[in-house]
């Protein structure tokens, strides 16, 4: 359903804008059916589901919460910072992990105020 309709170089496509939009929209929908399965599961076994804004994990520093786009070169992440080493993708799951639990315990967090979140008396005392 969502393959593109860019076509080729001797027979291009139509409407490629309104196409790439509605592939958009159709994998969009797959995540939100997902997210609605799981949290179906969660409350069904008495667990609970936290959905998470992924927006900078990946440029965030899971040690000293600093954030900067040249912190995360390909599959590696170098903090400028503090120049704390990881996986890109494991770094960037600790922060997802952190935003989680803050958002639990704080209620909504910003992804951006973690830190405040993580160091206040209500993420410190769960």
């Amino acid at each position: 359903m969502s393959k593109s309709a860019k076509g080729t170089i001797t027979s291009p496509g139509e409407n490629v804008r309104a196409k790439s939009g509605l592939n958009r929209e159709i994998l969009f929908q797959g995540w939100g059916i997902f997210a609605n399965m799981l949290r179906y599961k969660c409350s069904w076994s008495g667990g609970h589901l936290e959905l998470v804004d992924p927006k900078f994990t990946s440029q965030r520093c899971s040690e000293c919460l600093f954030k900067s786009k040249d912190n995360r070169k390909g599959k590696n992440f170098k903090c400028l910072n503090c120049g704390h080493v990881e996986d890109a993708d494991s770094n960037a799951a600790k922060n997802i992990d952190r935003a989680g639990r803050a958002q639990r315990d704080c209620g909504d967090v910003d992804i951006g105020r973690i830190y405040e979140a993580v160091t206040s008396s209500c993420a410190l005392a769960h």
